[in-house]
Parts: C-alpha cells; sequence; structure tokens
C-alpha cells in the first residue's frame, strides 16, 4: 500500500490505517467499475440487438450520464491505488490478448476504462503504463482475424490514443505509429470506422501539432511532408465530410510550422486537388457559362469550398494564400448563382426556393459566405487584409442582398459583415451607412410581420446592430430622427422576443446603445426621447414571466437607468415641459413618480406603499449591483405572477458561479477533468 507522502503520525496514520482496512473491498470495486464501464461520448461504434457491429445513429443520454459518474467514481479509486488499478487493467488486457477472456463487451469495458482515468496517474507511471496497452492493443489487432473483430479493436485503439496526448507528445514513436494506423482505418470501410479516425486524428493533430512540423531523429524531412506526399492515397476512401476533417487536422499542423516560406509551400501542397479542381471548373466556365449551372458542377464547387474552409478554420492568417488564389472567381460565381436563384424565385414563386437546384445553388452561396467569414475571423487583426476583402464584397454581396427577393436574401450576408465590423472596429465607420442602406429597411420587413419567420435572420441581424453601436457607434449618430427610432423600435422588439438568444442580443444591443448615447454629446437629447419608452418596455418584460432568462441584463439595463438620472450627466428635464404643468426639482423625482404609476397600473393587486417602498430601495441600492439585483427579485419572487413559477433562471448567475467553484475543484484533483478537454497551450517542443 502505498504510503501519503509528508504525512506522520496521528491523522496520516489513522487514514492509512482506513486504507488498508477498505483495501479488499475496494479492489474488488475497482474490478467491477471496470467490467461494467460505460461507453463514452467519443466512440461511434456499438452493438445492436442482433449482435452486429453498427455506426451508432442517435446518442443515449442516459448512457452519458452513467459514464460521467462512473468515470469519476473510478478516477477516485485509482487515486486511492494507482497500483492495484493499473494491475487489474494489463491482467484483464493480457486476457484478451492470449483469448482467455475475449468478447466485444469485455475489451470494450476495459479500454473506455483504461480512457476514462486519463491524467489521474503521474507522468512516469502513466509512460509505462500506456506503452504496454498500446503495444497489447496494436498487436490485437494484428492476430485477430474478422472484419467486426478488427472494427471493436480499432474503435478502442483509437479512444484510448484520443484520452492521452501528454504521453503522445512524449513519445514520437508511438504518435507516428498511432497516425499511420489511423490512416490505415481511413481506408475501412465498416460503418463508424472512418467517421472515428478522422475525429481522432484532429484531435490528436491539435494537441501534438508541433512534433508534426519538427524533423524528428532518424527521419529525413518532417512527417507532414511526407504526409502531404502520399495525401491523395490517405483520402482516397473518405467521404466528403470525412476529408473537410482531415484538412483540418493538416491545417493545424502547418499553422503550426514557424518558417514562412515552408508553411506557404505546404499549404500550397494541402491545396493541389481541390485548387486543380477548381481551375478546371472555372476554366470550362469561361468557355460556356451554362457549364456551371451542371448540378454535378454545382456540388463539385460546394465541395471546394466546403474544404478551403476547413482548413481556412484551423490555418487563420496563413490560409492568406489560398483565399487570395481564388476569391474574384469566387465572387463572380456566387454573383451568378444569386441571378439564377433570383430568377427561379420571381418565375416559381415561393415554392422555387424549396426545389433541389435552387437549394444547392443557396448552398454555394452560404458556403462562399462561411469561408470569408471564417477566414477574416480567424486572421489576425491586420488592416491590409480587411482593405484587401472588404470592398470588393461589398457589390456582389451586400448589393446582391438589397436587390434580392426576401426569399432568396442569405442570413449569412448578416453575420459576416458582423464579423467584419468585430473585427476592423472602428475602420468600417465610413462603411456603415452603405451597409445599413443595404440590409437594414429590407431586413426589417421581414422579421417584423410576427416572430415565426427568417428566424436565422433575426438573430443575425440583430447582432449585426450590436457590432456597429459597440465599435462604430459614430456612424448612428449620424442618421435621421426616423432611422434611429426605427433602430431603438428594432430594439425593443428584438427584446419582447420569446426566443431567448434574440431577446438576449436585444438586450446587449440596448446596453450598449444606452452607454454609447451617455458619453456623447447627444445624451440629452437622446434620454428625453427615449428614456420613458425603455423603462417602460423593460418593466414590461422584467414582469413577464416568459423573459426570466433576461433577468440578469435587464437588471443591468434598470441599474443604468436610475444611475443615470441622479447623475449630473443629465443637465435638461426629461419630462415635457411644454405638456406638465408640475415643475419638478429634479428628473429623480419625476422618474420616481413616473415608476411609481407606471408598476401600480402592472401590478394592481399590490398597495400603493409596497410599491412606493420597491421604488425608494431602485433608488436606494442603484450603486450597488448586488443589492439592487436582490431588491428586484425579492419583488417578482413575492408578486403573484411569480410566486406559484420555477423561479431558478432568477439566480442563474450564481448558479453560474456556483459551476465555476465546481470546475475548479474537479481541476484540482487530477484526471477529473481529462486531458484532452483542458484548452491549454500544450506544449509539445
Amino acid at each position: 500500500m502505498p504510503m501519503i507522502p509528508g504525512v506522520g503520525d496521528g491523522v496520516g496514520s489513522q487514514l492509512m490505517h482506513r486504507r488498508q482496512l477498505y483495501a479488499g473491498p475496494m479492489s474488488k470495486l475497482r474490478s467491477l467499475m471496470i467490467c461494467r464501464m460505460a461507453k463514452p461520448e467519443e466512440v461511434l461504434i456499438v452493438e445492436d440487438e442482433n449482435g452486429n457491429i453498427v455506426r451508432e445513429t442517435m446518442k443515449d443520454n442516459d448512457v452519458l450520464v452513467q459514464y460521467k459518474i462512473m468515470r469519476e467514481t473510478l478516477i477516485y479509486l485509482a487515486h486511492l491505488d494507482h497500483e492495484d488499478t493499473e494491475r487489474q487493467m494489463l491482467k484483464k488486457l493480457s486476457k484478451q490478448l492470449n483469448g482467455d477472456d475475449w468478447t466485444w463487451n469485455n475489451l470494450n469495458t476495459l479500454c473506455w476504462a483504461i480512457g476514462s482515468i486519463s491524467g489521474s496517474m503521474v507522468e512516469e507511471q502513466e509512460n509505462r503504463f500506456l506503452v504496454m496497452v498500446i503495444r497489447d492493443l496494436l498487436n490485437l489487432c494484428e492476430i485477430t482475424k474478422g472484419k467486426d473483430n478488427k472494427a471493436v479493436i480499432a474503435s478502442n485503439i483509437m479512444y484510448v490514443v484520443g484520452q492521452y496526448p501528454r504521453f503522445l507528445r512524449a513519445h514520437w514513436k508511438f504518435l507516428k505509429t498511432v497516425v499511420n494506423k489511423l490512416f490505415e482505418f481511413m481506408h475501412e470501410s465498416h460503418p463508424g470506422v472512418q467517421d472515428m479516425a478522422c475525429d481522432t486524428f484532429l484531435k490528436i493533430v491539435q494537441k501534438c501539432k508541433r512534433k508534426f512540423v519538427t524533423v524528428q531523429v532518424g527521419e529525413n524531412e518532417p512527417f507532414v511532408s511526407e504526409l502531404l506526399t502520399t495525401l491523395p492515397a490517405t483520402i482516397a476512401d473518405l467521404e466528403p465530410h470525412q476529408i473537410h476533417s482531415f484538412y483540418e487536422s493538416v491545417g493545424n499542423m502547418i499553422q503550426a510550422e514557424p518558417d514562412p516560406h515552408r508553411r506557404d509551400e505546404y499549404l500550397r501542397r494541402l491545396m493541389e486537388l481541390p485548387n486543380q479542381k477548381w481551375a478546371e471548373i472555372i476554366g470550362q466556365a469561361r468557355q460556356s457559362v451554362d457549364y456551371l449551372k451542371d448540378p454535378d458542377v454545382i456540388r463539385a464547387v460546394l465541395n471546394i469550398l466546403q474544404t478551403n474552409t476547413s482548413a481556412a478554420n484551423s490555418l487563420g492568417t496563413y490560409f492568406l494564400p489560398q483565399i487570395s488564389l481564388i476569391f474574384l472567381d469566387m465572387l463572380n460565381v456566387y454573383r451568378m448563382y444569386s441571378e439564377l436563384i433570383s430568377t427561379s424565385i420571381a418565375q416559381g414563386g415561393r415554392y422555387a426556393s424549396r426545389t433541389s437546384i435552387v437549394k444547392l445553388l443557396r448552398s454555394v452561396k452560404r458556403e462562399t459566405l462561411k469561408l470569408i467569414e471564417t477566414f477574416l475571423d480567424k486572421a489576425e487583426d491586420q488592416p491590409h487584409i480587411g482593405k484587401q476583402f472588404v470592398p470588393p464584397m461589398m457589390d456582389p454581396v451586400l448589393g446582391d442582398y438589397a436587390r434580392n427577393l426576401p426569399d432568396a436574401r442569405e442570413s449569412e450576408v448578416l453575420s459576416l459583415f458582423a464579423t467584419i465590423i468585430n473585427k476592423y472596429k472602428r475602420a468600417m465607420i465610413e462603411d456603415v451607412s452603405r451597409i445599413f442602406e443595404a440590409v437594414f429597411q429590407c431586413t426589417l420587413e421581414m422579421i417584423t410581420k410576427n416572430f415565426e419567420d427568417y428566424p436565422e435572420h433575426r438573430l443575425k441581424f440583430f447582432s449585426l446592430l450590436q457590432a456597429i453601436a459597440t465599435h462604430c457607434f459614430p456612424a448612428l449618430i449620424h442618421l435621421s430622427s426616423e432611422q434611429l427610432k426605427l433602430v431603438m423600435d428594432s430594439i425593443i422588439w428584438a427584446f419582447r422576443h420569446t426566443e431567448r438568444n434574440i431577446a438576449e442580443t436585444g438586450l446587449n444591443l440596448l446596453l450598449a446603445m444606452l452607454k454609447n448615447f451617455q458619453a456623447s454629446e447627444f445624451c440629452n437629447q437622446f434620454y428625453r426621447t427615449y428614456f420613458s419608452t425603455i423603462e417602460q418596455e423593460i418593466f414590461a418584460v422584467l414582469t413577464d414571466t416568459f423573459h426570466k432568462p433576461g433577468f440578469k441584463l435587464h437588471v443591468l439595463v434598470l441599474q443604468h437607468l436610475f444611475c443615470l438620472v441622479e447623475s449630473v450627466v443629465m443637465s435638461e428635464p426629461l419630462w415635457d415641459v411644454a405638456t406638465v404643468p408640475y415643475p419638478y426639482p429634479n428628473n429623480g423625482m419625476f422618474i420616481r413618480e413616473y415608476t411609481i404609476k407606471l408598476l401600480s397600473t402592472s401590478f394592481p393587486n399590490m398597495t400603493a406603499t409596497e410599491v412606493t417602498q420597491f421604488v425608494n430601495g431602485l433608488f436606494e441600492s442603484r450603486e450597488d449591483l448586488v443589492s439592487f439585483k436582490n431588491h428586484i427579485r425579492d419583488f417578482l419572487v413575492q408578486s403573484k405572477e411569480f410566486s406559484a413559477q420555477d423561479n431558478k433562471d432568477l439566480y442563474a448567475e450564481e448558479a453560474a458561479a456556483q459551476r465555476e467553484r465546481e470546475r475548479q475543484r474537479m481541476l484540482s484533483i487530477p484526471g477529473l477533468i481529462a486531458p484532452s478537454e483542458i484548452q491549454d497551450e500544450m506544449v509539445d517542443s
């Protein structure tokens, strides 16, 4: 039994005695846990009710919950006695190897248990343990016959190696062997094996990427160069979505190459296959534009764009040479496909948008926008990239959106320009009026008729507005009063929305507007026009049980308003002097009286004294957010509308803080959060 480090007599000897006392039952419990281990989420290959090995079609949430509990229990058991845990696992594995205990279920549960204790051992012990485990599993794969048997072993090898990135980084020969084994599995036609091979490859590359661009001892070239030479053969049997995942993985490797010339050369070699196909399609299109209308060609264009998006996702700024190569041709294809869609919808009405050819054309448009957005979002903040890519897009993308019929407008245009503004911030101020002109009025007409139509446009439209309000606020100040009223009405409309994401975006947008106007020269003018309307609308959603998830943001808006009304920033009266005969001594008194009247109408079952006490409490606690929030929450919980309901959304912040404390506790126990899940800067030098 191992000694506890630094423990002397007293408490330490009692602990040791208790460990020894329970050593036998704990060992039996370990054995039981290993034999009964539940299936982890990453494993895609399962046995169906007929005893066949198949690809899992639907996640079983009960099994995932069970796995989580069993994994945590096994980690605690491993910490109590690492030697016994290792001994039991290796003994069970040797029985698999010699055939004494070989069944699919026995191998599965054992490997799931081995993967689940990742991170719980000290590095030296983990290395010794894993060398034996991986060696035995690879041997088992070689000596076992039968397609289903091999699929089960492959699935387990992939799961185990994916859980131990620290071991793979420290052992290049094992890492290379494992990756080459994954490439073998990519040719395996058994359902689920190829998907799992591609997923595991991506997972390993993300944690070990520098190893693949370094010349290792005994090698003539970096692994990535060797991989690029054999790339066509490696991906020959993969489906398009698996090829995209493969390209993202290799992009991660290339991104780790420090030498710019070598990196660009790797990128050129990586994109050789899609670029050849692209050049062929564009060449044919220059001779006859009708070539681009063929459904197979449209699918090929879509596949090429998706491959580029996957590489851009991992390469970021370093994808610049590739996107520069195809960018202008890509915009021309976008423009042409857009015209085809518009013609089809104009001739065939709304139903034309549901035909397979129009759906396919729209997929190409969306993927084009997604590729540009992915690249600009992942690229480092370099103004020259914005200057190179944004101006050519103004007409083919923005102008096209404005000219199109509502059913032919792509919501991705809105998210693309939100990304551009979030990225290039104030540099985009001059372009805001053009963006506004192209998307604002026409999108509002689409989304304000009801709460259901064009759901994708809704959220993206308000995200674009939020980006403008946050980074290009001076452009909003130059709007006419009618346009500004439209903006404010649309924000109010957004936070009234029962769709949580839209309401939340509307409230964040409102907060950005309020803070920016407070700091501007138009502060008095803006708040005189909108203060009472905003307060009334926020109280309306705050006291509506459908909007409980927005409670935190409702409180922040109200706190801003109540602090502002008592500050020196507001130098002019908020009431209309011409229509209100009674001159209030200050804005605070006016808003106090206005709020009491407003709430008395909303809560007729509450006495005037209760409402007055609540409003006075708002003014008294306005400087302290916690007190202010608790005061509002107490008022709501006591009200008739909320008292009989589940009010957990009102305590969402406290619940989030509790979850974070629990995560910190788990991080303090090695292995409770798997190493493969921790977003660290993996040092694989």
